[in-house]
């Protein structure tokens, strides 16, 4: 299966991050799966590809033109194909196109969007894979309060608030993913509750 792991490029976040997101990585690719990604080499786009490597998996990495020219971001060299975009909606488009699940681990607004968009994406039917929040050190704790909030206030449904999972542990998450059933439920019922 090809799987998708949003998180944060900073090289500046504590190592108990890179670490959960190598050994997610290293299980990913021993399990017989492979990676999609934003072609980072800092943060735990890195480590998710370092982890992918060391496993023995397959890496493909998703960048824009721009991020090479103007050396926004370095890209991860071990990369086994680099596709390279006009832009960031153009990214996320071939990321989202090309995964068949999406591991959302700890990161900024980038990572955020990434959510955001996939969720929205399955909200309104475009697609039915699985999303799991890889949730280390509780990171994502407080989203998972506010998400229940704007259910309780219904911002959105509880179908919606349950279109994806958490976990905390490597072999969880991905035991979601390749167990992972889609229920098949109408958008209208997502979006609006009928």
């Amino acid at each position: 299966m090809k799987i998708c792991i949003f998180g944060a490029a900073s090289a500046h976040i504590d190592n108990v991050y890179i670490e959960a997101v190598e050994a997610l990585g290293e299980k990913l690719a021993k399990r017989g799966h492979s990676l999609v990604f934003g072609a980072g080499a800092t943060g735990l786009m890195g480590a998710a590809a370092r982890g992918v490597k060391r496993g023995g998996g397959y890496v493909h990495g998703v960048i824009p033109h721009f991020f090479r020219e103007e050396q926004v971001e370095a890209i991860f060299e071990h990369c086994d194909k680099v596709t390279y975009t006009e832009n960031m909606s153009e990214r996320k488009r071939v990321m989202e196109d090309e995964a068949e699940a999406f591991i959302i681990a700890p990161g900024g607004i980038g990572t955020f969007e990434e959510f955001f968009e996939v969720l929205t994406l399955k909200q309104l039917g475009r697609h039915s894979k699985p999303i799991v929040i890889f949730n280390i050190e509780n990171y994502y704790d407080d989203l998972e309060k506010f998400m229940q909030t704007v259910a309780e206030r219904k911002f959105i449904t509880f179908k919606c608030y349950e279109m994806y999972s958490y976990s905390a542990d490597a072999d969880q998450t991905l035991d979601i993913i390749e167990n992972y059933i889609p229920d098949n439920t109408s958008w209208r019922k997502l979006k609006i509750g009928d």
